[in-house]
């Protein structure tokens, strides 16, 4: 009897073991022995879609002057440094007028020479005059003195025009502000030559702004005014929109491009002008779909999306993988050239848990 108690014990084990495993097979599972997995899932729905691209700007000025000298010569004095605001008329360089000060002030004693002579010859008419009246002169001798006082009036009549031209002159030696705004960079030092085609400074107000675009020659038919231009910030938040309002006749010869301008109605406050700015174009606003970033899978350069569908056979949701062509990013979304259509429900959450056919609980 002793030896049959382990027999017994074994039997026991294995009964138990049978009613376990019983147990375990009876629970419920989804479609190949899985629980469905919860999911998001986004109904697809064509919405408008703005097909845009990207350049860099430039803010420019309706009201900025290029500031360059009237004269030659050497700069004497700066009186103004980059970034300061000016008023009309403020002066802003002196270059050295010594040279322009002595020739008015030779015009000047020339000029007193002649109201010499000018005087002198008054003199002789008043008294040729006399003399004919008296029969002691000829009337050729009063017409030669007539002639000598005309002469004289002449003379000084130049001179004195050639005055008010170097006092006109001089004033130039002093460069000022021809409007009110703020000063550019100054290329210039002291000391150093100027002639009438050097740049000095620029001169800026912060309104009238334009931002400019050069546009691809490709893309040239596609324009038109009115066109929303998108001006946008370090991380690509929008700061102003504003429409095209310029589009150049002609292209540029050097970079193939067609400039256009936007106007800025109400230009954001750290804009600068000649400030480069990050700028969005938008060609159109035409209804397409789109997919989220988050739901879309690339293998081996092919995009798939996850799209919740019901199984014909066992009448359960699963998921099925489809191929997609995308386009470019549109926000946090990819635009879908092909693969997809209204009314497919694209699964956002819990991608990269899911294999096609996988079990699905869209919630």
């Amino acid at each position: 009897m002793p030896p049959r108690a382990p027999l017994l014990l074994y039997a026991c084990v294995l009964s138990a073991a049978a009613c376990s495993g019983g147990s375990q097979a009876a629970a419920p599972s989804g479609p190949g022995g899985m629980p469905p997995a919860d999911v998001q899932a986004l109904t697809l729905a064509p919405n408008p879609v703005p097909r845009t691209s990207e350049f860099v700007a430039t803010v420019r000025s309706l009201a900025s002057t290029t500031i360059q000298p009237q004269v030659e010569g050497l700069v004497t004095r700066i009186f103004v440094k980059a970034g300061d605001r000016v008023r009309a008329g403020q002066a802003l360089v002196q270059i050295d007028p010594d040279k322009q000060q002595a020739s008015v002030a030779s015009l000047e004693a020339t000029r007193v020479a002649r109201e010499a002579d000018l005087a002198y010859t008054s003199q002789q008419l008043a008294r040729m005059r006399k003399l004919l009246d008296a029969g002691a002169v000829s009337r050729q001798e009063l017409e030669q003195a007539e002639t000598a006082h005309r002469t004289a009036e002449a003379q000084l009549a130049a001179v004195q025009s050639q005055i008010r031209e170097n006092r006109v002159e001089l004033d130039y030696y002093r460069v000022t502000a021809p409007t009110a705004g703020i000063v550019g960079e100054i290329p210039v030092r002291q000391g150093d030559r100027v002639t009438p085609a050097t740049e000095i400074t620029t001169i800026d107000e912060a309104r009238g702004l334009e931002a400019y675009l050069q546009v691809p020659i490709e893309r040239a038919s596609d324009l038109r005014l009115g066109l929303p231009v998108e001006l946008l910030d370090g991380n690509g938040a929008v700061m102003t929109t504003d429409p095209v309002t310029f589009i150049a006749p002609r292209a540029d010869d050097q970079t193939q491009s067609v400039l256009i301008k936007a106007q800025l109605r109400n230009p954001h406050p750290t804009f600068r002008v000649m400030q480069y700015v990050r700028a969005r174009l938008v060609w159109s606003q035409a209804p397409a779909l789109t997919v989220p970033v988050v739901a879309v899978n690339r293998i081996s350069g092919q995009y798939f999306v996850f799209v919740a569908e019901v199984d014909q056979t066992t009448k359960t949701t699963v998921a099925r993988q489809k191929p997609i062509v995308v386009g470019e990013i549109v926000g946090d979304a990819y635009l879908v050239r092909s693969g997809l259509k209204a009314g497919d429900r694209v699964i956002v959450s819990n991608v990269q848990k899911l294999g096609d056919g996988a079990p699905v609980k869209v919630g």
